[in-house]
């Protein structure tokens, strides 16, 4: 999510309040939760353009306006501009480009999960069918250029969109032509972080090849299974990656505050604006030595904000952020939560995951990430392919979320949700390369029935 944050603007005193922030997001298993966060792209149905945030058409301002009124949510404004939505615990937010997030209240179990997910896709839908506009999901924008997707009015993307050509090439695109799928997840000691941190990093790959879903760029093929996964590559090496200092001896909150505090600013919001940063030191900005603000020492807010300016594979705030998915059909979108939670909240499961990756070297590592973007649950790894680790991981969470045995409305435990995740790993045919087939074959070569065909 990208609204403001919502800590306490208390100065820091030094690097140890950095480490307690962290530590404050521990708690017992019984208060664990999950918080699920999905991106879609929104078309016009009538010729698949993109829409605006404000123009001639009825827009993305618009879109929030009339969610807001009709179903209760309370407006985020950044000045007189809506910019996020906001209900109890959950919020729909803007993606740079237009696309819509909902970021998903923290929730007891994956039948809730899913029982937000569809309610939220049917508010969006109710409302977008009136406006002319359609939602669909995939890894990365399958038909339109960089430069013909609109630009939301959000003073952290105008930061972001200027600074990011100078740290890669591929960082505007990730801005304006991906979206993604994440689950957020509670752990209860530090221990307990550390553990789920490298499990999470080892087998995003893994995840990454599941969802697989962004094979076309500009109407075709790009070479690619999970494109938006490769746009990673070549964002921005200060904040993305597989952070490999997480796997030494002695990784905790203090090693993970240092990687933080070496990363590169981007803003500082200031009475209601955004105050450009970027590439400046967060440690200078502790002492009040930035010259865009005089004096001024960064406090706890400013932290929490920081935080969110890193993009890891696993991103860890007060909690852990699984980030590796290209966002899907919506089953898809209940069985990614659905994969972490069966992984990592059953401690047998944990054990059993930790076992499968714990002897990858990180060459390893590396190669599974630097390899399931092209080619998914295809990718050879030591004597086998990627599918048969994913097939054991699917297994792994099933059995996990059967022993957490939380019965949903018709009586089945959460494992119902990792179906269509089993019937990919037992094919090894992810959503990529369904969408190939249908390219190549009924499609006739366009990419123009995926917003008809895969809407929401």
């Amino acid at each position: 999510m990208s609204i403001p944050s919502a800590a306490k603007s208390t100065p820091i005193g030094d690097r140890n309040d950095l480490v307690a922030y962290l530590a404050a997001g521990e708690k017992p298993r019984e208060a664990w939760r999950i918080g699920t966060e999905h991106e879609k792209f929104g078309f016009y149905t009538d010729d698949l353009t993109p829409p605006p945030f404000d123009g001639d058409r009825p827009g993305i301002r618009q879109l929030l306006e009339t969610l807001a009124t009709r179903f209760g949510w309370d407006v985020a404004r950044e000045g007189e501009t809506p910019v996020a939505l906001t209900k109890g615990m959950a919020n729909i937010t803007l993606e740079p480009a237009g696309q819509l997030e909902l970021s998903g209240a923290p929730l007891h179990s994956i039948h809730e999960t899913c029982d937000e997910v569809t309610e939220h896709l049917r508010e969006v839908r109710s409302v977008a069918e009136e406006l002319g506009i359609g939602f669909f999901g995939m890894g990365f924008q399958p038909k339109w250029r960089r430069d013909q997707m609109p630009w939301m009015p959000k003073g952290r993307y105008k930061i972001m969109r200027e600074y990011m050509p100078k740290v890669g090439s591929l960082g505007l695109d990730m801005m304006t032509r991906t979206c993604t799928v994440q689950v957020n997840l509670d752990f209860a000691t530090e221990a307990d972080m550390v553990k789920k941190f490298r499990v999470g990093l080892a087998l995003q790959p893994i995840a990454t090849a599941l969802f697989a879903n962004s094979p076309f760029t500009e109407g075709k093929p790009n070479g690619y299974k999970s494109f938006r996964s490769h746009v990673w590559t070549d964002t921005d090496a200060d904040r993305t990656g597989m952070l490999d200092f997480v796997f030494e001896d002695g990784f905790g909150y203090e090693r993970y505050v240092d990687y933080i505090l070496d990363v590169p600013m981007y803003f500082s919001y200031r009475d209601g604006k955004y105050v450009d940063l970027s590439g400046q030191d967060f440690k200078k900005f502790m002492r009040g030595e930035l010259p865009a603000l005089p004096g001024v020492q960064a406090n706890m807010k400013d932290w929490a904000d920081h935080l969110t300016t890193a993009f890891p594979e696993v991103r860890l705030k007060q909690y852990l952020e699984m980030r590796g998915a290209d966002t899907s059909t919506w089953n898809s979108l209940c069985a990614l939560p659905a994969f972490w939670v069966g992984l990592l909240y059953d401690d047998v499961a944990l054990d059993a995951a930790w076992d499968l990756v714990k002897d990858f070297t990180r060459a390893e590592r590396h190669a599974l990430r630097d390899g399931v973007p092209k080619d998914a649950l295809a990718l050879r790894f030591r004597d086998h392919t990627v599918r048969e680790l994913a097939l054991e991981a699917v297994k792994i969470a099933s059995h996990g979320l059967k022993r957490r045995n939380v019965q949903g409305h018709r009586g089945t435990d959460e494992s119902i949700y990792l179906e269509p995740l089993e019937e990919m790993a037992l094919s090894g045919k992810t959503q990529a390369d369904t969408k190939l087939e249908l390219f190549h074959g009924r499609w006739n070569g366009s990419v123009d029935p995926i917003f008809s065909e895969y809407a929401y």
